[in-house]
């Protein structure tokens, strides 16, 4: 796994370092100046250290909150510090144990609610199946806005009753592959299903507008996947495999068998989310993959590190999300 000064590859905006590509135009005033009463970031225990690079990247300190389990299971949440009249972000990924971390995320909300904040935000990673009944479940807590990143499928933003921001980790991975040296003529995106066609589109636009090729497969039930054939030139080609999220990546390495077998000169996988439920790290560190690529919106236990493993930090891009939220500006714009 790859990992930059001993932290998740990513080019941060503290302590001099320079910002990705896209974030630079946001670089407009030191995080140590921006610090404001009115704002408030808990973290729950999904994803405790990319909440702290959130804080971090912000200029603020995580807020106070103790959350625990009794005996028999039951979470128990309690805020240290008030909130009454603050704009509360709350970060608590819907990571695995997906059942745990939901609740957990509603414990949060709703003691955020009775504390009399003024504005309560979720922020998430993907959605879950059950995508609207969690978003039933979210508003009725008490939350007044959610932040996304990388719904699975973007219709799911119309479950949701309160307003929600759909932030895409997809800038982090272009300012990524942009640092490293192949030339954009060797460049195919390939999209390793139908259903996931506009997102390597957009993707192959951004990256010098590379061709675009489509992995034509058919699923027999849910996490099982066979690939039937290859739609586009990938030949002495440099693959880039894009997907929202890695489950058991039993999809993205039946493409990358093909790609193979049609005469791809290297291929990479690029995905926000890396689930990598069993056995996902048996088929990414096989030898398909000159590099799996993703972020940290799930982190990463150790028994889950291979050498072809590369995390980026989507904080900065959170951080600024919610900047722009709290300060009422466009979030689209960090997109364009």
């Amino acid at each position: 796994m790859k990992f930059e000064n001993g932290a998740p590859t990513s080019i941060s905006f503290i302590n001099g370092q320079p910002l990705p590509g896209f974030l630079t135009s946001m670089a407009r005033v030191d995080p140590a100046d921006r610090a404001d009463t009115r704002l408030r970031i808990f973290s729950g225990t999904a994803n405790p250290s990319l909440a702290q690079e959130i804080a971090c990247y912000m200029g603020l300190d995580l807020g106070k909150i103790n959350i625990k389990r009794f005996a028999d299971g039951e979470i128990y949440v309690q805020l240290q510090e008030s909130v009454r009249g603050c704009d509360v972000f709350l970060v608590q990924p819907t990571c695995p144990p997906v059942n745990e971390n939901l609740m957990e995320l509603m414990i949060m909300i709703d003691a955020c609610r009775r504390a009399s904040a003024k504005n309560i935000t979720a922020t998430q990673g993907r959605e879950s199946i059950g995508a609207k009944l969690v978003a039933n479940q979210i508003t009725e807590a008490g939350a007044h806005r959610v932040i996304a990143c990388d719904l699975h499928s973007g219709q799911s933003m119309g479950y949701f009753d309160i307003p929600i921001d759909h932030v895409y980790g997809q800038p982090v991975i272009l300012d990524y592959l942009a640092s490293k040296t192949i030339c954009s003529n060797d460049l195919v995106v390939v999209s390793p299903d139908v259903g996931g066609v506009a997102r390597a589109r957009a993707f192959a636009k951004k990256l010098s507008d590379a061709p675009l090729a489509i992995v034509d497969k058919r699923r027999h039930e849910h996490n099982v996947a066979e690939v039937m054939n290859l739609i586009g030139d990938v030949r002495g080609k440099v693959a880039v495999m894009v997907d929202d999220m890695i489950d058991t990546a039993g999809t993205i390495a039946k493409g990358a068998e093909l790609l193979h077998q049609e005469g791809a000169r290297e291929v990479y996988a690029c995905s926000t989310h890396g689930v990598f439920s069993p056995p996902a790290i048996e088929r990414l560190s096989s030898g398909l993959f000159q590099e799996v690529i993703i972020t940290n919106t799930i982190p990463m236990s150790e028994q889950n590190y291979f050498p072809q493993l590369t995390v980026l930090s989507v904080a900065n891009l959170l951080g600024e999300t919610i900047w722009r939220v709290h300060d009422d500006c466009s979030v689209s714009s960090i997109f364009q």
